[in-house]
């Protein structure tokens, strides 16, 4: 039976279980949304599905709320199996489940993706679990190990299928849907539906419900989006100055490199806020550790690249500020996706160089919403904001802190060196400010080199530049603390980068930063890696799948490291032979002299027969 979702007005209408119930009033949901309503009628009457609805729109509970209804709790075995293109939504969604089922005792949830060890994970499929969330590749090498077991399998999800194909893991997708019971449940979510998506769902699923959430933009419209040309202010000291202005409760900033985390954290804790970077060098557990911090306000501030622009859902997020331009429009709707979730309000600030202006056009384009262009706060009302927050520091000091100690101190001083006590109070301010003026200055900015709305000739010339630059040609060395990579799929597979090098972060768990240039070649392609990869990762990049494809990834010969001759040969050291040693030093001579060597060769040849 179809729900009209317009007549849902609370959870208790959609026939969930008592515990699931009691959980949701627990956290406090009463209404669901859209795409809850539409989906947990279909999913609790054991229909097919697909889902169509951006990020933040709920799906999440829409799919874990009615599978946990009909759990069979006694059954040790999974039965409900989610796929989930990254470790940090794939956590995410464990998190969500475990959250639900609050009320369950004997509820089982685990985790499992790459990058973590196995023995955890192979520790928890044996002492029995009811739902597992994985990413596709760590999934398929369970399931070749006959570590994870899905005869018994009911339900599977498909989270984010869009995001799985452009990474490249639609063929181990389909791989696993292909080992499981032909009687299992299959409910698909993506916030767009490509061809493949498409032909999946016509050759797994049985009959689905269709239903799209439709939104006017791919960006939810209680976020508010503004950007900040960057000019003639140091971008750390713009982004503080942003950070005094802007009323906010906790922030995301978004950076492309994991020293700028480091880097920036650090500015950022020494001018007095809570703050931590979050990469993909750092541990699993610490960067669980981080976001729960995050989550309970130990921490205001979380410095990050994009391992941290999928899955991340923090109620208190209320602002995303990219630091670093993204170096895709989809990238951008997935960072600031992070806040303004489930009909929040949130703020996302763009940092925008004049060169970066086509990528600006590029984002308003896919998100068909423009964004607003800011101004930096003047400086009265930074300073304004200044007296205000010192005088509230003073009020609440006052109110909550027992001062009599210090009062008694202040009356001795103020007797024993006849100094007035407002004297004394602004000591002690100066003291506590220490070196660092209070109020700011008024500073002539530079001028900008161009124009904002005369950026295109520059973009053209710095394109020419880099053509012309001998360090980009593909034959190239890799960069230092890099070494080229053979993989074994290339054009004739439609392979393109993004597949590559999701492929490698996800399942190898190397950043995608730390991946350099790719090559792609008719039948394989040249990846440039980090120096001395464990044998563990390269023997686990070895069995990764791309675009139906096995990588077979091999190291190539200290001959073919660098450009395609190999390398030279020390000078002094020749390593010709022969006839060819000997055209070798001919080579670069007049013809004249040539000719004269020559004449030289047939007469030693003569005198030898004689």
């Amino acid at each position: 039976m179809l729900f009209r979702s317009d007549t849902v007005t609370a959870f208790n209408q959609l026939a969930l279980n008592k515990p699931i119930l009691k959980a949701l009033d627990d956290v406090g949901y009463e209404t669901p949304s859209p795409i809850q309503a539409q989906t947990i009628p279909l999913i609790l009457d054991g229909r097919d599905i697909i889902g169509q609805a951006q990020t933040g729109t709920g799906k999440t509970a829409a799919f874990a709320l009615p599978i946990l209804s009909g759990l069979n709790l006694k059954q040790k075995q999974p039965q409900v199996l989610v796929l989930a293109p990254t470790r940090e939504l794939a956590i995410q969604v464990a998190e969500a489940f475990q959250k639900y089922a609050s009320h369950m005792r004997g509820f089982h949830v685990l985790p499992i993706y790459g990058g973590q060890d196995y023995r955890g994970q192979i520790r928890g499929l044996e002492r029995g679990v009811h739902v597992v969330v994985g990413t596709p590749g760590r999934v398929m090498d369970h399931m070749r190990r006959g570590t994870l077991v899905l005869n018994n399998l009911k339900a599977l999800v498909l989270d984010e299928a869009d995001e799985m194909l452009r990474m490249g893991f639609i063929e181990d997708v389909e791989w696993i849907l292909e080992q499981t019971p032909a009687d299992r449940q299959i409910a698909l979510f993506s916030a767009t539906m490509p061809q493949q998506i498409r032909r999946i769902a016509t050759k797994y699923l049985d009959n689905p419900a269709q239903f799209t959430i439709k939104f006017k933009t791919t960006t939810a419209e209680t976020i508010r989006q503004r950007f900040w040309q960057v000019s003639g202010v140091n971008k750390k000291d713009a982004y503080t100055l942003i950070l005094e202005a802007e009323m906010f409760d906790a922030m995301i900033n978004f950076v492309r490199t994991k020293t700028t985390t480091a880097d920036l954290s650090e500015k950022l804790e020494a001018r007095g806020y809570a703050s931590a970077p979050l990469n993909g060098d750092i541990q699993q557990r610490q960067r669980e550790r981080t976001i729960q911090q995050l989550k309970n306000g130990k921490l205001d501030i979380i410095v990050a690249t994009d391992v941290a622009a999928r899955g991340l859902d923090v109620e208190r997020i209320s602002h995303v500020v990219n630091y670093d331009i993204p170096h895709d429009t989809e990238a951008y709707v997935h960072r600031i996706g992070r806040t303004g979730r489930a009909g929040r309000e949130g703020d996302a600030i763009l940092f925008v160089a004049p060169r970066e202006k086509r990528m600006l056009k590029a984002i308003e384009k896919a998100t068909r919403q423009k964004i607003e262009m800011m101004e930096l706060p003047s400086t009265e009302l930074i300073n304004d904001k200044r007296i205000a927050k010192f005088k509230q520091r003073i009020t609440d000091t006052l109110a909550n802190e027992d001062l009599g100690l210090f009062m008694q101190l202040v009356e001795q001083y103020e007797q024993e060196h006849n100094v007035p006590a407002e004297e004394i109070a602004a000591a002690l301010a100066r003291l506590l400010q220490g070196d660092a003026p209070f109020l700011l200055q008024n500073k002539p900015q530079r001028k900008l080199e161009r124009d904002w709305d005369k950026d295109e000739r520059p973009a053209r010339r710095e394109r020419s530049t880099k053509q012309r630059d001998p360090s980009a040609r593909k034959d190239s060395p890799p960069e230092e603390g890099l070494e080229r990579f053979r993989i074994e799929v290339g054009h004739v597979h439609n392979v393109k980068p993004g597949n590559i090098v999701g492929a490698i972060a996800n399942e190898a768990g190397i950043d995608s930063q730390y991946i350099g240039r790719i090559n792609i070649h008719d039948d394989f392609s040249l990846v440039d890696l980090p120096e001395g990869m464990p044998k563990e990762i390269f023997n686990e990049l070895k069995k990764v799948w791309v675009s139906g494809q096995q990588l077979k990834i091999s190291r190539l010969s200290s001959e073919r490291k660098g450009s395609r001759k190999g390398k030279l040969p020390a000078a002094g050291k020749s390593k010709l032979k022969g006839p060819d040693k000997d055209k070798r030093k001919d080579k670069g001579k007049s013809k004249r002299a040539r000719k004269k060597v020559a004449r030289k060769k047939v007469a030693r040849k003569k005198a030898r027969k004689k």
